[in-house]
């Protein structure tokens, strides 16, 4: 049965349309006399110090914002925090903030409300979502357990909350390896929704996971001619790539991990030059810890990086956030018996492999 994903728009690679949409309401609605949106900004911030304004109402707050490694440079800057996804919602548990500015994408922001649920979680563009998540709808993902009930669900942790509670256990990049390590070889897996790195980790242990056919666009967009070019412009050069990534680029990888991982392979490897196949945002992070060294983004099809350019991580903006603070809106909210469920599967990561989450180290290819 084919099973509809994101797909690039006409209108050029960092446009996209969604072949599916999950009818959840899980975000609050705008308050009465307050901005109706955040992708339509009011015209009025002209003139307005957004960096002084973002750190002045962090403080009447009590905020604390948090910003993915694919985050543009200006959100990273000014951010609390800095990192993946699930590292960046157990910091935010752990601080005595009342609010949590999450500048990433939707399923992240309900990660941290699943780990917060007394605080306040805001995403400064609602529309911020994920093309795997999208991938795998909670109703289709249903039926697909009811249709193997002798597997468990080990599940990415990019895809919403109603998946989450399907599902097992949780993994992120960092912990999969880990986790499944733990898991007999007889037992039956389910793997969702990252067919990529659900394939890399069954070649890599010679598993043979049931894999739902999910892809991140991002990741996807990577050619491996334009690498092979770029390899031999930088003979010598390791290449560091995301597991996200198809088999013909995690292939030619030196280093394969999680975006946490990447940067620190970054910090440790001893030549001066290094191949990043993930978002290339990251190559900030990498510039300001490593200013010696050279990094360079892994090619689309188009020979540049433009296209491996997260369409739904640019959504979030200076002003954006702003108007999130200010307004408290677009807010999360999970229905409490949804949100116990969901946790379970976190939990339950946590207990297998707490010490990965942040380290990302899946290991060299």
């Amino acid at each position: 049965m084919p099973w509809p994903i994101a797909s690039p728009a006409a209108e050029g690679c960092t446009k996209f349309r969604l072949g599916i949409g999950r009818p959840v309401p899980i975000w609050a609605p705008p308050l009465e006399g307050t901005a109706a949106t955040m992708t339509a900004l009011p015209t009025n911030l002209s003139g307005l110090d957004l960096r002084a304004e973002i750190d002045r109402l962090r403080k009447e707050r009590n905020a604390v914002i948090l910003a993915h490694y694919y985050q543009k440079p200006e959100i990273q800057d000014l951010a609390d925090y800095i990192g993946d996804s699930l590292e960046l919602s157990r910091k935010a548990a752990a601080s005595d903030a009342d609010v949590i500015a999450f500048c990433g994408v939707k399923f992240m922001a309900e990660t941290a409300k699943i780990l917060s649920p007394q605080k306040t979680v805001i995403l400064p563009d609602v529309n911020a979502g994920c093309s795997l998540e999208d991938a795998c709808p909670p109703e289709k993902f249903k039926a697909f357990r009811e249709a193997h009930p002798d597997h468990i669900a080990l599940t990415y942790i990019n895809c919403s909350t109603e998946v989450k509670a399907l599902s097992d256990i949780i993994v992120t990049s960092s912990s999969a390896e880990t986790i499944l390590q733990q898991i007999p070889a007889d037992q039956k897996i389910i793997f969702g929704p990252d067919r990529h790195l659900g394939g890399y980790l069954n070649r890599k242990f010679g598993r043979d996971m049931l894999l739902w056919p999910g892809v991140c666009i991002v990741h996807e967009a990577f050619s491996e001619t334009e690498l092979l070019k770029l390899k031999g412009q930088h003979p010598g050069a390791p290449v560091a790539a995301h597991p996200e990534c198809p088999p013909n680029i995690v292939d030619h990888a030196d280093y394969v991990g999680s975006t946490s991982g990447i940067l620190q392979f970054a910090k440790t490897m001893t030549g001066d030059t290094l191949i990043v196949a993930t978002e290339p945002h990251i190559i900030h992070q990498m510039q300001l810890a490593m200013p010696e060294k050279t990094f360079i983004g892994a090619p689309g099809a188009d020979g540049n990086c433009n296209c491996n350019i997260c369409p739904y991580m640019a959504l979030n903006t200076l002003e954006k956030l702003y108007l999130a603070l200010r307004d408290l809106t677009p807010q999360i909210h999970i229905e409490e018996g949804l949100r116990v469920q969901a946790k379970k599967s976190l939990d339950r990561m946590l207990e297998m492999a707490s010490g990965t989450v942040g380290k990302g180290d899946l290991g060299r290819a």
